[in-house]
């Protein structure tokens, strides 16, 4: 999800970028456009929604990325909508799945005035529910969980070897909890959602810009004098592309994920490995989760943030090292950064392996955007890196496909 970055740096050079009205914006003149019916809008929920509330629950949601038509910004982040649920089913017994429906109403631009809008959901961002060409949202059944499969196994036991049963059940009620499989999406979760309608987009157009950084000669040598490979730990093996570099303090580095509601990784010991089993077992989020340990010039990373929703299997994360160099006095951060969209058993390691999306460039286009939003960049640069090597795999044996650019974001104190 989010505005692909190298849409909106095409024709504008890579120290340009259309953006958040949060960096700049000027009024515009007004005029009517026409929004035609498919286009996704990417929205952040600002209230919760749940399955075990009847259908008519007010909810709301704010625009989190512009949208743009023929290379102008037509409506802002920041837009307000609001609407009810509909269609929603609670959970009752093991094998039934809950479900929900977002009806969004009105959408209401920062300084303009409230309009009909007609939309529904066609995403919801790492979620382990499932959402129909409809805009229907379809949640777990618990019987299929691995939870439900160890209740299975545990009733069938029990006719046989009732004792070892009982064992078990005993074993599994102290150190798990049954699997919630009712739809509870929190404020701050990630969606995106179609117009079923043409929308006719009658407010103010809003220019925006962010400053490039400078000077950019200089940029572009520090930038092909960093790494741009980490490297596995166990076994020592090439893996993730570096595309980031932040420039600022720690300060302002850990108040920009924490504005943009990135949690920070758990280390990986014992606490928190079994922590993760749970999580997988009850299907269910871990937003502290631990990541594997990837070097960067034989250093562990000085950050791993990462942003969960409801499981385990799914979650945005970047690693982020501190370098040795300065930039215009500023302290510099390489990252890299991948989204996991799903997990494996590997034989190999006899552990769960996460899945990457091959397409690195969607997730650089994440933290760019979600860092905007949150007010925390105040310069930024998409710089080319020729030496990118093509055609190559991660530690576990995912494509990386790239662009070979990376995102440089000057970071601002919150």
């Amino acid at each position: 999800m989010g505005w692909p970055l190298h849409v909106l740096m095409k024709g504008m050079g890579i120290q340009a970028l259309v953006c958040t009205a949060a960096i700049a914006l000027a009024p515009a003149m007004a005029s009517a456009v026409t929004i035609p019916a498919g286009t996704t809008i990417q929205i952040r929920l600002t209230s919760a929604v749940s399955s075990q509330k009847p259908s008519g629950q007010p909810f709301t949601a704010v625009i989190t990325v512009p949208l743009f038509m023929n290379g102008a910004a037509i409506i802002a982040p920041g837009a307000e909508l609001s609407g009810k649920t509909s269609d929603v089913k609670a959970v009752s017994k093991p094998d039934e799945a809950a479900t929900l429906r977002l009806v969004f109403a009105t959408i209401k631009p920062k300084g303009g005035q409230r309009q009909s809008i007609a939309a529904e959901v066609s995403s919801v961002d790492n979620a382990r529910e499932s959402v129909g060409a409809d805009g229907l949202i379809t949640g777990i059944v618990a019987s299929q969980t691995w939870y439900g499969r160890l209740n299975q196994g545990i009733g069938k036991m029990s006719s046989n070897h009732p004792g070892l049963a009982d064992l078990l059940g005993s074993v599994r009620d102290s150190m798990l909890k049954e699997v919630d499989a009712s739809i509870t999406y929190a404020p701050g979760v990630d969606l995106e959602a179609k117009l079923t309608k043409a929308l006719d987009w009658k407010q103010p157009a809003i220019n925006y810009s962010v400053a490039p950084i400078e000077p950019a000669a200089e940029l572009a040598t520090l930038v092909g004098a960093e790494p741009n490979r980490t490297t596995a730990a166990s076994p020592p093996s090439p893996s993730d592309l570096t595309n980031f570099m932040f420039i600022g303090s720690a300060a302002q580095l850990e108040a920009a994920f924490k504005a943009a509601s990135w949690s920070a990784a758990a280390e990986r010991n014992d606490t928190s490995t079994m922590e993760t089993a749970r999580a997988i077992i009850e299907d269910r989020g871990y937003k502290e989760a631990p990541v594997s340990l990837l070097t960067l010039d034989g250093k562990a990373p000085d950050y791993v943030f990462q942003k969960q929703n409801d499981t385990f299997a799914m979650r945005h994360h970047i690693r982020i090292w501190r370098r040795p160099q300065t930039f215009n006095g500023a302290i510099v951060w390489m990252g890299a950064g991948t989204h996991d969209i799903g997990i494996d058993f590997s034989e190999q390691s006899r552990s769960f392996t996460h899945k990457i999306d091959s397409n690195i460039d969607r997730e650089r286009s994440k933290v760019v955007n979600d860092l905007l939003f949150a007010q925390a960049v105040k310069a930024l640069a998409l710089v080319d890196r020729p030496n990118i090597p093509q055609n190559v795999t991660n530690a576990t044996g995912d494509k990386l496909i790239t662009d070979g650019k990376i995102a440089v974001l000057e970071l601002r104190s919150l």
